[in-house]
């Protein structure tokens, strides 16, 4: 088992999902869910789960981040913070 490398990628995971909560910016928040995804798609392929990486990769990395970045762009701000 390839224990040492799935722990790096889980800490990748957590430290971007912790950005992710804390970044005030919508576009740098759909990015790092992005990065987010992209990260567990590793994890389920590092574990052998070839299947569930295959759908975390088509769905949470490409379909969901092109929906989260078109409905930023879609939006437009009230505030200048």
């Amino acid at each position: 088992m390839l224990w040492p490398i799935d722990l790096i990628i889980l800490t990748f995971v957590i430290f971007t999902a912790i950005a992710a909560i804390t970044v005030r910016d919508l576009l740098g928040t759909a990015i790092l869910f992005s990065a987010y995804s992209f990260l567990m798609c590793l994890l389920w392929a590092v574990m052998g789960a070839v299947d569930v990486a295959f759908t975390e990769a088509s769905v949470g990395a490409g379909v969901s981040t092109v929906f989260f970045v078109a409905a930023v762009f879609s939006t437009s701000r009230r505030t200048k913070d």
